[in-house]
C-alpha cells in the first residue's frame, strides 16, 4: 500500500491500483492523475478537510463512488450523498478496510463549539486521526500525525505520538506553518516516534511511503 502525502491534510492511499481518497481540503491543490479511486473519507466538517470543489471534480471522475464521514459532514455536505460513520464501524470497500475511532475533534477554544470527528485506521497498518489526538484500539504500522492547528499543543502532540508508538510516522497538517514551525514541530515529533523504536520520516506534497 502506497500513501502519499498532498498539502495539508490530504492523503491518498493506493493498493492493487486502487485509491482511497482522505480529506480533499481548501489548502490542497486539486487532485490529479488518480488512478480508480474506490472512496472517500472525509473526517470531519472544516474546509481545509473537504470543499464541495474537490468532491465535484473527485465525484465527475469517479462517479458512484461512496464518501464517509461522521454526522457533521454529512449536515455539512447536505446535497451530498454522505455515509455516516460512527467510531467503532468498520467498512470494507475493496481493498481498503476502514476502521473509525475517536468521536469529537480537539478542543480549540472553549467558546467554539466541539464537532464530530472521526480517526481512520486503514488496513490495520495506516492510521489518520483527523483533527483529534484519538488513540486507535490496535498496533499503527505508519501514523500521520498532525503537526500545526489552531487547537494543537506541541506537547500534546508529542503524547499522542507516545501513545501510539507507531513503526513509522510522518507530519501533517502543516499549512497554517512556517518553514521553521514545521522544523521544529517535526523534530519534536521525531523524538516522540523514537521513543517507541519507531522511525520518524519528512514527506513534503507528492511524497510518498510504501507499507
Amino acid at each position: 500500500m502506497r500513501v502519499t502525502k498532498f498539502e495539508h491534510a490530504t492523503l491518498t492511499l493506493v493498493q492493487s491500483g486502487r485509491t482511497l481518497v482522505i480529506d480533499p481540503g481548501s489548502y490542497t491543490t486539486p487532485l490529479a492523475e488518480l488512478d480508480d479511486v474506490v472512496a472517500i473519507v472525509l473526517t470531519h466538517e472544516h474546509p481545509d478537510h473537504w470543499t464541495p470543489d474537490h468532491l465535484d471534480r473527485l465525484l465527475k471522475a469517479f462517479p458512484g463512488i461512496p464518501v464517509f464521514g461522521p454526522a457533521g459532514v454529512v449536515a455539512a455536505a447536505a446535497g451530498y450523498e454522505v455515509t455516516q460513520v460512527d467510531p467503532g464501524d468498520t467498512v470494507e470497500v475493496e481493498p481498503f478496510r476502514l476502521r473509525f475511532f475517536g468521536g469529537r475533534h480537539a478542543v480549540i477554544h472553549e467558546s467554539i463549539p466541539v464537532i464530530d470527528n472521526v480517526g481512520v485506521l486503514v488496513n490495520d497498518e495506516f492510521y489518520y486521526p483527523g483533527d483529534s489526538y484519538a488513540v486507535p484500539e490496535s498496533e499503527v504500522r505508519v501514523l500521520a500525525a498532525p503537526v500545526g492547528a489552531p487547537w494543537l499543543k506541541i506537547g500534546e502532540a508529542m503524547d499522542f505520538v507516545l501513545a501510539v508508538a507507531p513503526r513509522q510516522a510522518f507530519g501533517t497538517h502543516d499549512m497554517t506553518l512556517s518553514v521553521v514551525g514545521k522544523e521544529m514541530a517535526r523534530t519534536r515529533l521525531r523524538w516522540a516516534t523514537e521513543q517507541g523504536g519507531g522511525e520518524f520520516l519528512v514527506l513534503e506534497p507528492g511524497d510518498s511511503i510504501d507499507l
